[in-house]
This record gives structure tokens, C-alpha cells and sequence, in this order.
């Protein structure tokens, strides 16, 4: 099996878009403003957003988006106007993560993790 694509919910489509661009995201499907998909620019995975009339309760989404030069592309978002609530961070589960939220609340992290992605010294067999 492989993770071909994740659906987020929006209240504002084409303020998510704007967002995500910003991100690197391309967009493949603009059927807004109920509904867009962008594919990643780096691997098979696509992301869509669809418009709903209320954001879910509780703690929601987190999307996970892994970069080598972490970094290095926390600082460019930064030049483009993108704010983070944590800057690039050494986590004891030995990922390098920088944490900040799109504009209907959903957390994204983007990380360098490396081989500890999936083999952490502490797998299971």
C-alpha cells in the first residue's frame, strides 16, 4: 500500500491556497472554491483541500512534511511571511522539528529526521 493523498478541511479554500503555495505545493486541480489538490513537490503524494462550513472540533490535522535542509527552508518560509510558533528544535525522539499552524488551525511540522524516521533505536521487529 502507499499513502497516495490527504484531504484537509477549509473554511476559506482560496486563503489555504495562497498558504500552501508558499509551502512549495503545486497546484494540480483548482476546482475552488470548494476544492483544490497540489501535489507535493518532492515524492507521489498529493494534498487536497475541500471546503466545509465548520472546522472540525478538537485537536484536528497534523501534516507532516520531511526536508533535508530543514533549516534552510524554515528560513525562506520565514522571508516569505510564513510564522512559526517553534523554530527548528532537537526532540528526544532524535527528529529535528519546526512547528507553525495553516489558516484554518491545522498544525503542519515540518522535520528532518533521517534514518530515525523509520528506524529508531527503539523499533519493534
Amino acid at each position: 500500500m502507499n499513502l497516495n493523498q490527504v484531504t484537509i478541511p477549509s473554511i476559506d479554500v482560496n486563503t489555504s491556497v495562497e498558504f500552501y503555495k508558499k509551502l512549495g505545493l503545486h497546484l494540480i486541480v483548482d476546482a475552488s472554491p470548494r476544492y483544490v489538490r497540489f501535489e507535493m513537490p518532492e515524492g507521489e503524494s498529493t494534498l487536497s483541500i475541500h471546503l466545509v462550513e465548520e472546522l472540525p472540533k478538537g485537536d484536528g490535522v497534523t501534516l507532516y512534511f520531511e526536508n533535508d535542509n530543514l533549516d534552510e527552508i524554515v528560513k525562506q518560509l520565514q522571508d516569505k511571511g510564513i510564522e512559526f510558533s517553534q523554530l527548528p528544535k532537537d526532540q528526544t525522539w532524535l527528529w529535528r522539528e519546526a512547528r507553525l499552524v495553516d489558516p484554518d488551525g491545522n498544525k503542519l511540522i515540518l522535520f528532518k529526521a533521517g534514518e530515525h524516521r523509520k528506524n529508531p533505536p527503539w523499533r519493534i521487529n
